[in-house]
């Protein structure tokens, strides 16, 4: 089923989660770990992000260095089967433009269609670790909004070599990734939704936020986007703080602000559990404020790792 199909045909706000693959030399059941204690809150999908290869360069000898690509965690298309199939919920698979070319982005496509898989989110993705910006594949896709166009001609027919003959459309559901405090690279808040603007119009059926802490910069933006012609669902992204080093790692990593009430309250932690009780204290209230403005659904960025969300889920749900 398409998470369009699901929003649409909601009664009330869904939940879905995300998990990250696993490092590579663990085995399913790490994965197993990660979803089996949230069943019982009845998901209706469960995101799979793809991360990018990163490149080392090994000596050689003589002054020569080679370049080395490495996948520490395998890709997305063989989880999402394996989690549908074991536990009958609808998987979306993240697709990326970084380390794909438009061939190789049909052939995952192609693949996701053979396998009953009807959701696909598609991103830029991140530049590669030891380049300063994003460098996309030889023909390969540069924004997000093209890959959507992508996958949006798939769903028509429309493949790279026109010659096929009697070729079959496929049909994806396409999500995008949105920001409430806008994207990093983006040189505001209003360019950033005018681009936005032209990932929905290219094909994107609905979108999920950027993980956030401040309720009202979500409620804001949803409002700058429908003032902006953008009416598709815009699911909220939420993840707990767990530890002391999130403090520092999240505002950084994901350019975020952590509101003031929050940030003083982590400020009295002295240690990774009292931070993990704050963190929750704050996904509990986050929630419960989400889910009485009747959002589409509360969407978790759980990393595999479900204590904390299990947690705020037993007050909310």
């Amino acid at each position: 089923m398409k998470v369009i199909q699901h929003l649409n045909s909601a009664k009330g706000s869904l939940l879905s989660f995300e998990i990250l693959p696993p490092l590579k030399g663990k085995d399913i059941n790490s994965i197993y770990a990660g979803i089996d204690p949230l069943l019982e809150f009845k998901p209706s999908f469960i995101n799979v992000t793809y991360q990018r290869e990163e490149v080392l360069y090994k000596e050689r000898g003589h002054g020569l260095l080679q370049k080395i690509r490495l996948r520490k965690r395998p890709g997305t298309v063989g989880i999402c089967a394996m989690i549908k199939a074991k536990y009958n919920i609808d998987t979306v698979p993240h697709l990326i433009c970084g380390g794909f070319s438009k061939e190789d982005t049909e052939d995952a496509l192609i693949e996701l269609n053979f396998l009953g898989i009807d959701n696909v989110l598609a991103l830029r993705g991140d530049a590669i670790k030891s380049e300063p910006q994003f460098i996309p594949e030889r023909d390969g896709h540069v924004h997000a909004e093209d890959l959507i166009r992508q996958i949006a001609g798939l769903n028509k027919g429309k493949y790279l070599y026109e010659e096929q003959e009697e070729a079959a459309p496929t049909d994806l559901c396409v999500g995008a990734a949105c920001y409430p405090e806008k994207h990093p690279e983006a040189l505001n808040l209003s360019t950033d939704i005018a681009y936005l603007k032209r990932k929905v119009d290219a094909g994107a059926e609905y979108l999920v936020t950027q993980m956030f802490f401040d309720n009202q910069k979500y409620f804001d933006f949803v409002g700058r986007c429908r003032a902006e012609g953008i009416t598709v669902p815009i699911i909220p992204g939420l993840k707990p703080l767990t530890n002391r080093k999130h403090i520092a790692f999240i505002p950084k990593t994901f350019h975020l602000d952590l509101p003031v009430a929050f940030s003083n309250e982590l400020g009295k932690c002295r240690n990774d559990e009292e931070v993990k009780q704050v963190g929750i204290d704050w996904g509990i209230q986050q929630s419960k404020e989400l889910l009485a403005a009747n959002v589409p659904c509360l969407h978790f960025y759980t990393m595999g790792r479900s204590e904390a969300v299990r947690s705020i889920l037993e007050k909310v749900r």
